[in-house]
């Protein structure tokens, strides 16, 4: 198997988890009545739920390389109720009351991860401490306000998402030219591992079959097939996410984008007194280009962004786990943002592959007719929705029509990326062009005309 990547997260995981055994690669054919491709959130929450629900049901889930190898093991460690597409984009396809659904759905899956995570034994690394997103100039406070303003002309309220003024934001989170804000209290900080591993055990304490160092070469309606041995089964979810691609015949479902990490030494209390998260709120602002963080447990200042490129052929390698430009650049933001950590001492880098549909909407679903289930498209929103979409496969496997089975994303097909070399030109260009926005609004002190073109390309109308 290929070697963990250098993430804080797998660096650091509690001595009870880092000393489990790796499960051993299939080596025979087995036949079952689920068989479940990928280890990660969405396959592990799946097992999960369904073992618990049907005690009986047998169940496999096959990994290519360890559970929690991929983003479920490297990501920014936010369980937020956010999703890729905007609650006034799925209240334009679906209406208001679907989408309010959908909000509220995810705002108690939220509570759900968290209270999963105490029976699990990872409770005392899970703070739910909302989030604050900051808005550091003129444009950036417009686009605060407009988002609140939205967001409660649809039916939400202040208990769930509140503008910020600028001492208000700044008591929260101390970052340079804070001008304003919002906050919503419907998000904690993990430790992603930890949370993975402890699934991966928790779902073989409940009589799922982990199989790991079991690459799947084939996935097919009721088969599933690896070098070691065939898997037959009534039902086949496909739980991959950033790596989709590299099964036969998917190649174009999902399109990974490598979003990368560095984390600080512990800090002292005198630095976080001055930065803030005193709840341990996760945190990012209102640029175009997206960066994110949050306050461990250990107190590490962890911080992430997007600007990494996307690689010919929805290609993912470890190598591409690692770039030193962006690491700079994420460092100096950081510094930009809190210029207490200028002498902090970086102690990990980091990165991986999220999943992105072709119109930026996350989806659960399963085909009645050729026993095929699938959930993913996070777009690197999916701590809290994999969850969601456990539970709802559940139901959707169990054949239950249940409040989870109706919500819109349910059975939603997002339409296949371009071929190459488009696909490489497009999301590259995409990614410029955030990038560009961001340096127009500084020049300009208006609203990006540039990032107003690419709205509806990235889950906005």
């Amino acid at each position: 198997m290929t070697a963990p990547p250098p993430s804080l997260w797998l660096a650091t995981l509690p001595e009870s988890l880092a000393g489990l055994e790796p499960a051993a690669p299939l080596s025979r054919d087995v036949t079952a009545d689920v068989a479940i491709v990928g280890a990660g959130y969405t396959g592990l929450w799946t097992a999960w739920y369904l073992a618990q629900a049907r005690p009986d049901l047998s169940i496999v889930v096959l990994e290519k390389e360890f559970a929690g190898f991929g983003a479920s093991g490297r990501n920014g460690g936010w369980a937020s109720a956010l999703l890729p597409m905007s609650l006034a984009s799925v209240a334009h396809d679906h209406g208001p009351e679907a989408a309010l659904a959908q909000d509220a759905a995810m705002r108690a899956s939220v509570d759900e991860v968290v209270a999963r995570g105490r029976e699990l034994g990872v409770g005392h690394l899970i703070a739910k401490g909302g989030t604050v997103t900051l808005a550091r100039t003129p444009v950036q406070l417009e686009r605060a306000r407009a988002d609140v303003a939205g967001e409660h002309a649809l039916g939400l309220g202040e208990e769930q998402v509140r503008l910020l003024d600028a001492d208000q934001a700044r008591a929260r989170l101390a970052a340079t030219d804070v001008l304003g804000g919002t906050y919503t209290p419907d998000c904690a900080a993990i430790h992603p591992a930890a949370l993975a591993r402890a699934l991966a055990r928790g779902v073989q304490d409940a009589g799922v079959t982990l199989y790991e160092g079991t690459e799947v070469t084939a996935l097919e309606p009721h088969r599933v097939t690896t070098p070691g041995g065939t898997v037959t089964a009534d039902v086949v979810v496909r739980a991959t996410e950033g790596y989709t691609a590299g099964l036969p015949g998917y190649e174009r479902a999902v399109a990974p984008v490598y979003s990368l990490m560095i984390a600080t030494e512990p800090l002292s209390d005198q630095v976080w007194e001055r930065i803030g998260l005193a709840e341990r709120e996760t945190f990012s602002d209102y640029r175009h280009l997206i960066i994110y963080g949050q306050r461990t447990a250990d107190g590490r200042m962890v911080f992430g962004g997007r600007g990494a490129p996307y690689h010919f052929g929805s290609a993912t390698h470890p190598r591409f786990d690692s770039d030193a430009t962006v690491f700079r650049l994420l460092q100096d933001t950081l510094v930009e943002l809190f210029p207490s950590l200028a002498d902090a001492r970086i102690t990990h880098r980091w990165g991986g592959a999220l999943g992105i549909a072709r119109d930026w909407e996350a989806s659960v679903g399963l085909d009645s007719d050729t026993g095929l289930a699938w959930a993913g498209g996070y777009v690197g929103d999916g701590v809290t929705t994999t969850n969601l979409a456990g539970r709802t496969l559940r139901d959707l496997i169990l054949g239950q029509d249940t409040e989870l089975t109706a919500l819109p994303w349910v059975g939603h097909r997002s339409h296949a990326w371009e071929p190459e070399p488009l696909r490489w030109l497009g999301v590259n260009a995409g990614l410029t062009t955030m990038r560009l926005a961001d340096g127009e609004e500084r020049l300009t002190r208006r609203s990006s005309l540039l990032a107003r073109a690419m709205a509806p390309l990235t889950g906005g109308h």
